[in-house]
């Protein structure tokens, strides 16, 4: 029995508000803290919690074009959020809210890149390392319509360690 505001098995002390254990189904185990349940064990053992960091964010429209082909390499804009669950992603960053290993990906279609350029780079840059895709540019006779990078990276992350997505043409 039990809820997460009120667990049938209450770890408390003075004031710290309901924390514990409770049964939120048949054969399920539910642990709540501040009276808020953040994770169930089910009869098959699968662990569930709602409130894991995780974002997705997207570009609405091709709005960003300050890609120059001198080896800047400018923080790539996005301009809306799919969901934030942890509110860790604010002006084109994500911060990790606590140390632990934190799964990143970035793709990014490129409209016309140039043939002349030598070669494009999707960087993930984090505070303890980076991660690119390079596309070599050169190889090609003339200007493609797109171009698609993307890298993914399990990064080791600190708390307040950040995360940016990079493009740099050269």
């Amino acid at each position: 029995g039990g809820s997460a505001s009120a667990p049938a098995y209450a770890v408390t002390s003075g004031s710290l508000g309901a924390n514990g254990l409770f049964v939120p189904a048949a054969n399920t185990l539910g642990f709540s803290a501040a009276g808020t349940e953040r994770m169930r064990i089910d009869s098959s053992g699968r662990v569930t919690m709602p409130n894991q960091p995780a974002f997705q964010v997207y570009k609405s429209s091709n709005d960003q074009n300050n890609i120059a082909a001198d080896n800047s390499s400018p923080v790539v804009t996005w301009s809306a959020e799919a969901f934030d669950i942890g509110s860790n992603f604010a002006s084109n960053t994500f911060t990790a809210p606590v140390t632990g290993k934190y799964l990143l990906t970035a793709k990014l279609r490129v409209s016309d890149p140039d043939s002349a350029s030598q070669y494009y780079i999707l960087k993930l840059v984090c505070s303890n390392g980076d991660a690119f895709d390079i596309f070599d540019s050169n190889e090609y006779s003339s200007d493609l319509d797109y171009l698609t990078l993307q890298v993914t990276i399990v990064q080791d992350m600190d708390a307040n360690d950040t995360a940016q997505v990079q493009i740099t043409q050269q």
